[in-house]
């Protein structure tokens, strides 16, 4: 408008009050290469490496075949050793909706979301370590020092909030993963797009809140002086770009005293809705809590919000190296129901078109045992799902062998799952890049191609 009625001049002052209005703000919201069908993701990240073929990859001839040497595969790798014989599921599988797809009895509740969900079968990861494998899932990237998926969205697509960080992760209360905050790190970008950390229980962030004897008005003094310096600062160093994420820290970390306070406060929720999660029940109160304040952070703008299932070792997490039974029941018996609370929840309210959630983990699990009743890490076919945010639902990709070994058919890395989740959300993977060490960094590296038949 101003170009039209102002003069060129004029046009080319508003064009650097955009260009430094969008400096100082890094989160301010940017436009999508494509038309998106998602504007949020919620990951859940079973940490650990659930095992695919006790929840939704059935292989009946692990039972005709049980105690067997896996033969006929070439050289079976385990990274812990002590192999063992083929291993059947101790859980019974049974078709569900109208796509008939296979579920455990591990997963009652999310059973009768099938007809939603689009799972992947086929996708492989590099590492068989639960680290490298963690930061490939999240970064792209084997190595630490890569930024993570959420960082990604937000540095290309920015936040819908301006009272809320763009990128929010909870870990479970055990513990969090392998390889901790790089997982939802930066990496090489500016730090204002990194995962911020938030607690299911008090204060959402630590040291959120000022001091008693701070009072608002002071607090708010304080502030604006520091932004004057800093803005002037910035006038003579308008390459900073440290400064400009600084700033605008710090005036969202004052916005979130009430803001951040209010988005997790779950007791506004009915009870009737605290019950569709779990809240208040055992043993699904700590992860209903999460997934129901994953919703409330999606629904105020959020981009991107992780939530982790298991932490710390071993039987605290997914990786059941022994005992596969009571591990898997556990951390089942955890998430289903607020899983499937969550699905339920996001429909009800119009929300699932336009929310990607994302379930997955680092790997899967082996065909074989170890320890006698546990199985090890298998980074050669596994499977995640996938729902709202313009998938479509009822659709299966790909498969593994007949013993749940290796991806067999339409073989998937986790370059295209990444690829897929930009894509929905209005940006083209090959497009998205950052400049570092002197070329083009891309989430998915040199490679990816869209998952096409999960696509509504």
């Amino acid at each position: 408008m101003i170009g039209r009625f102002g003069g060129g001049i004029a046009a080319v002052a508003a064009s650097e009050m955009l260009a430094r209005a969008a400096r100082l703000d890094p989160m301010a919201p940017r436009a999508p290469h494509h038309a998106p069908k998602a504007k949020a993701v919620i990951s859940i990240f079973c940490y650990g490496g659930v095992s695919h073929i006790d929840t939704f990859d059935p292989k009946p001839l692990l039972a005709k075949r049980a105690g067997e040497a896996l033969t006929g595969k070439g050289e079976v790798v385990v990274p812990q050793g002590t192999p063992g014989g083929l291993m059947p599921s101790p859980w019974e599988f049974k078709r569900y909706g109208q796509s008939g797809r296979w579920v455990s009895s591990l997963f009652p509740h999310v059973a009768q979301h099938v007809d939603e969900l689009a799972f992947i079968h086929s996708l492989t990861s590099i590492s068989n370590d639960h680290g490298p494998a963690l930061f490939q899932m999240n970064t792209g990237s084997i190595q630490a020092g890569f930024p993570s998926m959420g960082t990604w969205l937000t540095y290309g697509l920015g936040s819908e909030s301006e009272n809320l960080p763009g990128f929010v992760v909870f870990t479970d209360h055990r513990g969090g993963p392998i390889g901790g905050a790089p997982n939802w790190g930066n990496g090489f970008m500016p730090a204002a797009y990194q995962g911020t950390q938030f607690r299911s229980t008090g204060d959402p962030i630590v040291d959120l809140l000022p001091p008693k004897d701070l009072p608002p008005e002071r607090q708010r003094r304080w502030l604006d002086l520091l932004q004057k310096l800093n803005q002037e600062h910035a006038e003579r160093n308008p390459a900073d770009t440290e400064l400009s994420a600084r700033i605008a820290a710090y005036e969202l970390a004052y916005r979130m005293q009430s803001h951040a306070v209010d988005a997790v406060d779950i007791e506004r929720e009915s009870e009737a809705t605290k019950k569709l999660y779990g809240v208040g029940e055992e043993p699904t109160h700590y992860f209903g809590r999460q997934a129901l304040m994953a919703r409330r952070l999606v629904e105020r703008g959020v981009r991107f919000v992780q939530i982790y299932s298991g932490g710390g070792n071993f039987q605290e997490s997914w990786d059941a190296h022994w005992d596969l039974k009571a591990n898997h029941e556990m951390h089942c018996g955890e998430t289903d129901k607020p899983m499937a609370g969550l699905l339920t929840d996001l429909k009800a309210r119009g929300m699932l078109d336009s929310t990607l959630v994302i379930w997955h983990g680092e790997f899967g699990r082996m065909p074989i045992s170890q320890r006698m009743d546990g199985r090890d890490h298998n980074p050669y076919g596994f499977t995640v799902w996938l729902a709202g945010g313009g998938v479509k639902g009822g659709v299966a990709v790909g498969t593994t062998d007949e013993y749940g070994y290796r991806a067999e058919e339409d073989k998937k890395s986790i370059n295209d799952l990444h690829a897929t989740m930009l894509h929905l959300l209005g940006m083209d993977h090959e497009r998205l890049t950052y400049p570092f060490n002197g070329r083009q960094m891309r989430l998915t590296d040199v490679s990816g191609e869209l998952i096409k038949p999960i696509l509504a």
